[in-house]
């Protein structure tokens, strides 16, 4: 399977979830090397601002786990990370195609729209993501039933977060992402290094602005069902098939139209 995720890196476009169920993934490998899943190979492509020191230490971190488990003959065949350089136009054309899974696991209510989501619905990708931004409407048009949906919705992160959020309750009553988080602070992922990574866990253990651990459980239980589903590759031809099929809303011809009717208030000119 080919798990891709390319967008700018921000971290409320949520990265570092990501990478946190690569590493939860891999740990259970290494646990149990006949556990059944489906080989992923998982793909990070974008680009952070000059400035954003949190989104470049993402890309770090993610080029870092890269090194240990592609390099790690456990895993060889069934589990690999990849940083697609120079993520632009020109390589979007070749990656959208590509994507069996596309990832859109923005926290619910900061995604204003999203285009990324639509090119690779349209190229026959299926889509795990949060109820958020054109995510709510692509899957309005493919049907829940071809849709991984997970984690919570814009009123309930506003709801969460007015209750008095702590980022800590979640780290220590799950054991699998307690585990996760450990293993990037004690250095396994930056040769020893046990500092390099802190600020980032520190982040989400303390502060957590965009909920990356309440929303964790519920996205690992997901790509536990993207495994599945992937495993019957009739299911899965069948479900991108109809994600094609039903992406006609997104027509840049049904877009103007509507402009033209709803904002703007102006009738087509008949061309002689």
């Amino acid at each position: 399977m080919f798990d891709i995720q390319v967008k700018r890196i921000h971290e409320y476009k949520r990265q570092h979830l990501n990478i946190l169920y690569v590493i939860t993934l891999y740990n259970r490998l290494k646990n149990n090397p006949k556990l059944d899943i489906a080989p992923r190979t998982v793909i990070f492509g974008g680009k952070a601002a000059p400035g954003y020191f949190m989104a470049k230490l993402i890309i770090k971190l993610i080029n870092a786990v890269a090194d240990v488990i592609n390099n790690d003959v456990d895993v060889a065949g069934r589990l690999k990370v990849v940083f697609f350089p120079n993520f632009n136009v020109k390589n979007g054309s070749r990656i959208y195609p590509a994507a069996d899974l596309s990832e859109q696991i923005s926290t619910a209510g900061k995604e204003a729209s999203g285009t990324g989501n639509m090119k690779f619905s349209m190229n026959g990708a299926l889509t795990i993501a949060t109820l958020d931004g054109a995510n709510i409407e692509i899957r309005d048009e493919v049907g829940p039933e071809n849709f991984f949906l997970f984690g919570l919705t814009a009123d309930e992160v506003v709801d969460l977060k007015a209750g008095g959020y702590n980022p800590r309750y979640y780290y220590e009553s799950d054991e699998e992402l307690k585990k996760t988080l450990e293993l990037i602070g004690s250095g396994f992922f930056s040769n020893g290094d046990s500092n390099l990574f802190n600020p980032l866990v520190d982040s989400l253990i303390y502060h957590d602005e965009y909920l990356v651990l309440a929303d964790y459980h519920s996205y690992v239980d997901c790509q536990d069902k993207v495994s599945q589903a992937y495993g019957d590759q009739k299911k899965w031809t069948r479900m991108s098939i109809l994600n094609v099929a039903r992406m006609g809303k997104f027509s840049s011809d049904r877009s103007v139209r509507e402009y033209a009717k709803k904002i703007w208030n102006v009738e087509p000119a008949p061309i002689r």
